[in-house]
């Protein structure tokens, strides 16, 4: 099952090599990866997605809970969470042929943020489902290169 991990830690250097140390030793990859410093700068939230059944996602959460740097641990389920990845695509796209590219790129929000002689660049921000979709439109068009930052999540707000 996949679970997107919300670890709020001290803002300390080694703290996220404790993290995914402890992570990787139980044997569990870590499919997406996202750190950055919270509203208090003390503190830093990493957003972790790893697959595991229920027992040992339990149980990697128990050994988080016993290291010192460790404040708290949230598991966001996309129920109970917003879910936003950003992704760079760069497509080696003849400039006849660059109209269609912005098209699809409109069609998913998406921008264009640089502009080549050879490629374009684009950014697209959301789900990894709607990303997914995006990407599998741009391979026709000689998809370059894609980098990910990886799913940052948010607990949704009280109604």
């Amino acid at each position: 099952m996949r679970h997107v991990m919300s670890v709020l830690v001290q803002n300390k250097p080694g703290v996220l090599s404790r993290v995914t140390g402890l992570v990787s030793r139980r044997g569990f990859n870590i499919d997406s990866l996202s750190v950055a410093p919270t509203e208090d700068p003390t503190k830093s939230r990493i957003t972790a997605v790893v697959e595991a059944e229920d027992v040992a996602y339990e149980q990697i959460t128990k050994q988080l809970n016993k290291l010192v740097c460790v404040h708290k641990i949230t598991d966001l389920t996309e129920d109970e969470a917003i879910e936003r990845e950003l992704v760079l695509f760069r497509v080696a796209v003849e400039p006849e042929r660059r109209s269609e590219v912005i098209e699809i790129a409109n069609v998913f929000r998406a921008k264009i943020v640089d502009v080549g002689h050879k490629s374009l660049t684009i950014e697209a921000t959301g789900t990894q489902s709607k990303l997914a979709g995006l990407e599998e439109l741009l391979k026709p068009y000689n998809l370059a290169e894609i980098t990910r930052t990886g799913v940052t999540a948010i607990t949704r707000s009280a109604k």
